[in-house]
């Protein structure tokens, strides 16, 4: 396969993770699968939590399409449709993990006008404690908070969780 296509896999598969992370994120996770997620929308005790099961639940297409792309003569496309699948993964764990809700210690602070957004989307998207209810089910991309914050106060708030008590 020529790099160029290979590159190109790669990257459509990249941007076509957040159409797919979005997808789950609201229809799956907000949905049948919040048995496991409702554990991210509350305080988590310990270092893991049930919603940490996704990771690799999400990681399984990612590892049989590299291993078929490299050792088992599947198209050659495989592997870089798995690569991108790894790479989006590993950009979430960046993003989500890392930077937003700080499960690595680090002392990046975000300056620019899109991590500013991003994390404040996610963040508005976790003051809503329940299954429904929530706003910005993306990672890379997000609504302006203004509209989200809107969008809450247009449905009365409903499942916004409590201020914490001092």
């Amino acid at each position: 396969m020529a790099w160029t296509n290979a590159l190109l896999l790669f990257v459509a598969t990249v941007a076509g993770m957040e159409l797919f992370a979005y997808a789950a994120h609201r229809w799956v996770m907000h949905g049948p699968g919040w048995f496991l997620h409702a554990s991210h929308h509350r305080e988590r005790h310990g270092r893991f939590e049930l919603n940490d099961l996704y990771a690799a639940i999400f990681a399984v297409p990612s590892f049989v399409l590299l291993l078929g792309g490299v050792q088992l003569g599947w198209w050659p496309g495989f592997t870089w449709i798995g690569a991108g699948i790894a790479a989006y993964g590993a950009i979430y764990f960046g993003f989500h993990d890392v930077i937003v809700h700080a499960r690595v210690p680090h002392r990046y602070v975000p300056r620019s006008t899109y991590m500013k957004r991003i994390v404040q989307a996610h963040r508005l998207h976790h003051v809503v404690e329940t299954k429904h209810g929530t706003v910005s089910f993306g990672f890379l991309y997000a609504p302006k908070p203004e509209a989200l914050k809107a969008e809450l106060k247009r449905r009365a708030r409903a499942g916004v969780r409590a201020p914490a008590s001092r």
